[in-house]
Order: structure tokens, then C-alpha cells, then sequence
């Protein structure tokens, strides 16, 4: 495995090594350990519209930020809605979805160069995308099920980054997280059709095949890979992961895996504050 599992106070989750070598960034990805939910969403679940107490969900946050080093005042989540929507959060922005309502709706990508702002997305069989500039200081965190691929939500993040701050593709540290693998990620030819027309014709048998059943088989890693390569990130500087949330249901939440009986995972990432 290209990530490093951790755990602190308890509470295991997932790293990064291509993202802790930048040195400015508290990163992780949850597991579905270390909380306190029960049922269908047993441990950590880190969703308040999954059906779970909302104090078990406060509870499991307040775990996730000691493990990792984020204060939940300072979290900042996305409202997703499979969109490639990308909000630019600031200071004002602090809290939201946690300790005070979010104002703003279908937001599948956060960007910002605020440090101490902990950017918070969400998952259960969907890409996460975690972009670091070191350079400029500036951190992305985006949602990409298979809608935001085809829509190249990667490429899009880095545009934007590039728009508001000035970055340079070349410089960003990108990584592809715990999400469904080819394997067990069948699709209808309604599904191939859009992916054929967003992607050239050689890079089809990379990214998906077809069985005899009529369906097919999708490799989002794969193609979100492509989509950052497009963007002009440089292949050293992408760590793609080899962990699937449906073929490891013990460790991950999987909406596939569970039929849809699952808390959510959690991916996060925050600047740490600049040293003088």
C-alpha cells in the first residue's frame, strides 16, 4: 500500500507520504475506525444526513482532529452534489458545516491559501482529490465520483487554483485516495458513452472494458490519473492510491459494498500555519 496507515489517540487513518514530504500540510483520510457510531454506520462516521446521532458525528470529528491535528472550529466542508463546482474559501468560511451552517450549496471542490482552515470532503466509493502547492502555499481538496470525472474535476481544480492564486502545475503535489477499483466498479454503457466523449479514443482500454453481461468495467483511478496529467502536473509529483473502499469493507465505508447501509468517509486537509 502507497499510504502509510496510521494511528493516534486511538483513532487510525490514512496518509500521504508524497503530501507529508511538502512539510505544510496536516492531512488524512478516514477510516470507518476509531469512532463512536453505531449500526449501519459503525465506527467513524463523519456524515450528519446518514441517518446517525448527531453527537456520535461531533463526537467522531472531535477524534479525527486530535488524531490528525485540526481544531473541528476551523473545519470547512463541501456540500456535494457531483458537480465540479469549486469554492474559494477564506477566513469567513471558517466553521462551516461544523460549528455553523454552510451558505452555500453544490460545492464539490474547495481551494484556499488560508492557513489553519481545515478542507473537509466526503466518501464512500467516490475519488478524493488532494492537491498541494508549496510554492504558493495554496491546498485543494476535491470530490470525484464518476459525474466529476468525466467532467474532469482534477483538471478544473488546478485551473482555478491557477485563476485565484497563481499556481503552476508544475508545481503542485497531487494524490488520488481510497476509492473503488476497476474491479468491482461495474458501470452501464450509458456511463462508457460519456467517458467516451470526454477522453481520446487510445486511453480507452486503460479505462474501461466491457463483459458480456453488457456492462463494463471503470477504472476512475486511471482516469483521474490521466485527467491530472492533462492538467500539467508532473507524474513524480502524483501518488495514486491501490486501496479500495469496496474491496476492503472492514476498513472503508463502501455505498456498493454495504447496498447503501454505510456512514461516510472523510478526507481533510489543512496549511499549517507559516513559520517565521
Amino acid at each position: 500500500m502507497n499510504m502509510r496507515l496510521r494511528t493516534n489517540e486511538g483513532v487510525p487513518f490514512l496518509t500521504f507520504p508524497l503530501l507529508e514530504e511538502t512539510g505544510i500540510v496536516i492531512h488524512g483520510f478516514s477510516t470507518r475506525l476509531g469512532g463512536v457510531s453505531k449500526g449501519d454506520c459503525a465506527t467513524m462516521n463523519v456524515s450528519f444526513s446518514r441517518g446517525d446521532k448527531e453527537e456520535d458525528v461531533r463526537e467522531n470529528y472531535r477524534r479525527l482532529g486530535r488524531a490528525m491535528g485540526f481544531s473541528c472550529e476551523n473545519l470547512v466542508c463541501s456540500d456535494q452534489t457531483h458537480t465540479t463546482n469549486i469554492r474559494v474559501v477564506t477566513e469567513a468560511d471558517r466553521g462551516k458545516g461544523f460549528t455553523c451552517p454552510k451558505d452555500y450549496t453544490d460545492v464539490d471542490g474547495l481551494i484556499t491559501d488560508v492557513s489553519g482552515l481545515a478542507l473537509a470532503t466526503f466518501y464512500a466509493d467516490c475519488v478524493p482529490l488532494y492537491f498541494v502547492d508549496p510554492v504558493r502555499r495554496v491546498i485543494g481538496l476535491s470530490h470525484s465520483g464518476w459525474r466529476g470525472t468525466v467532467g474532469k474535476m482534477g483538471k478544473k481544480t488546478v485551473e482555478k487554483m491557477r485563476e485565484v492564486y497563481g499556481c503552476e502545475a508544475t508545481d503542485i503535489r497531487a494524490a488520488i485516495g481510497p476509492s473503488i477499483c476497476q474491479s468491482c466498479y461495474e458501470v452501464s454503457g450509458d456511463v462508457i458513452l460519456e467517458f467516451q466523449k470526454a477522453f481520446r479514443e487510445e486511453l480507452w482500454p486503460e479505462l474501461f472494458y466491457a463483459k458480456e453481461n453488457g456492462k463494463y468495467q471503470l477504472n476512475l483511478w486511471k482516469a483521474n490519473e490521466r485527467i491530472l496529467e492533462e492538467a500539467g502536473i508532473l507524474p513524480e509529483h502524483v501518488e495514486v492510491t491501490d486501496l479500495c473502499t469496496c474491496c476492503n469493507p472492514r476498513l472503508l465505508f463502501s455505498h456498493r459494498a454495504s447496498h447503501g447501509k454505510r456512514g461516510n468517509l472523510g478526507a481533510f486537509l489543512m496549511l499549517k500555519e507559516k513559520a517565521y
